[in-house]
């Protein structure tokens, strides 16, 4: 029988907040964590993004903190300031104030952020660099902390952040109550447990243990003699994704892939650590309202993005490790949602699908490529499909007449092909000529050139976020209507 907030041992004030905002079930990693925190045990749960672990752990330190507090009763460190600003509203929301939180991080005046402490808040939502710098001044004093959060522990020591955490730690007072929340349990996340913590309860769900969950996973074999983005142009026509992130591994693949995806007129762009804080909201806010399609990231840059509808994760890249494997695809599949993880594999990849594959304890069989007639049947499903919408939807209103008028001379199946063939026309993904498709020989492991990898001749970097960039590759690489 499914679990109520209720009866997780939470108050009724609190639980009737929750259902005004929607929350009715707990999540799996809800139902042990919550009572785990309420029994006043440290925790370290393994649970991927998405997963619902902000309400897992913010919800027990809302029944145990004061409405009111001149000090911080409780702080969650958080790898990024876009994750911090996430969190902050999430927990804003769960309270039903937004005097009692505060988010601070880099990026950011430093000034408004210390004005929020000086009056008072209880919880403190931050990034490990801004939150040592606030001790290190004075100006954040935790004497009266008694909560602890390490949110996506994981993600925040692979971007080096293990000295200010530990400087947090030892900073804070012994008897308060302590939470490791991370989607991989590496060694150095354990031997932290193992030195702050005082006899944790563990969380491992059975069902998702390493981010798999409900997102389906396939991998493609990249033909000998084809590049990158030539594959991926035929994953892009066949599965169209409503919004995605593109996964490269450098900097300089990310503004090549993108200058040629923006040349063929598709609605992306690059997000990368020299964006500014405004630049990095701005181009967010426009992938989360649709303005934006698909957007091309590194591991490091993509940190910052969570966006609970997100359909696609691609990595045209494998990253260097199998842990961040497992944070890519835990962007997609979030909320109880279906997400699809793709990822093109050279030959010169495989023994790092394999290390994926052990990782995540299920095996990945290389699959060929979508081919030509592939695509083109898909897109006339497609095309079928928003016929009958229209129709179920009676928008052929406004040109009935001129269905009238042609049916004196033609007959009404002529007229409707006519229609659709036009429509197809322009809609439907147009792939340029490409090599025959063959497998990789067993011989060739060659790493990509230095130079780029992704097609092309000329190496000029994308223009930026939100403009088009001059680059303009020698082969005609992505078509198509988006």
């Amino acid at each position: 029988m499914p679990q109520s907030f209720h009866s997780l041992g939470l108050s009724q004030p609190l639980v009737a907040q929750l259902e005004s905002l929607g929350f009715v079930a707990p999540t799996p990693v809800q139902e042990e964590a919550i009572p785990a925190l309420l029994s006043g045990r440290d925790l370290v749960a393994q649970a991927r993004t998405g997963t619902g672990k902000t309400a897992a752990f913010s919800l027990p330190i809302l029944e145990s903190i004061p409405q009111q507090c001149r000090n911080p009763r409780a702080l969650i460190l958080t790898p990024t300031r876009e994750l911090a600003q996430q969190v902050c509203t999430a927990v804003t929301r769960f309270c039903g104030r937004e005097d009692n939180v505060a988010a601070v991080y880099g990026g950011q005046s430093i000034v408004r952020q210390l004005r929020q402490l000086r009056q008072g808040v209880g919880i403190v939502v931050g990034t490990p660099g801004r939150v040592r710098d606030l001790l290190q001044r004075g100006d954040l004093r935790l004497e009266e902390l008694s909560w602890l959060v390490l949110d996506e522990a994981d993600e925040m020591l692979g971007m080096g952040f293990l000295e200010d955490i530990e400087a947090i730690l030892e900073a804070s007072p012994e008897d308060r109550q302590t939470a490791f929340f991370s989607a991989t349990m590496p060694r150095p996340i354990r031997r932290l447990a193992d030195r702050f913590l005082r006899d944790p309860a563990s969380i491992a769900l059975q069902d998702e243990p390493q981010g798999q969950g409900n997102i389906r996973q396939e991998a493609f074999r990249v033909p000998r003699g084809w590049t990158k983005a030539q594959a991926l142009q035929q994953i892009l026509a066949y599965e169209d994704p409503t919004s995605a992130i593109l996964f490269v591994r450098t900097r300089r693949g990310a503004a090549e892939l993108t200058a040629q995806l923006q040349g063929a007129g598709h609605r992306v762009d690059e997000y990368h650590g020299d964006l500014g804080q405004s630049q990095r909201e701005r181009l967010l806010e426009r992938f989360r309202d649709g303005r934006l399609r698909w957007i091309v990231a590194t591991d490091i840059a993509a940190r910052g993005i969570h966006v609970d509808d997100l359909t696609h994760v691609i990595n045209v890249d494998l990253p260097d490790s199998p842990e961040n494997y497992v944070h890519r695809i835990g962007r997609t599949g979030r909320a109880g949602r279906e997400g699809q993880a793709i990822s093109l594999i050279a030959g010169y990849e495989i023994g790092r699908l394999r290390g994926i594959e052990r990782l995540i304890g299920k095996r990945m069989d290389l699959q060929d490529l979508p081919s030509r007639d592939a695509v083109e049947a898909r897109s006339r499903d497609g095309l079928r499909k928003e016929v009958e919408r229209a129709l179920d939807r009676e928008l052929h209103g406004d040109v009935t007449a001129i269905v009238q008028d042609l049916s004196r001379e033609h007959g009404p199946e002529a007229i409707a092909a006519a229609a659709l063939a036009l429509l197809h026309e322009r809609i439907k993904p147009s792939l340029p000529d490409l090599p025959a498709p063959t497998s990789y020989e067993r011989s060739e492991r060659r790493e990509p050139r230095r130079s780029g990898g992704y097609g092309g001749g000329d190496r000029r970097r994308s223009s930026g976020a939100g403009r088009s960039s001059d680059y303009r590759p020698t082969r005609p690489v992505l078509r198509g209507r988006h």
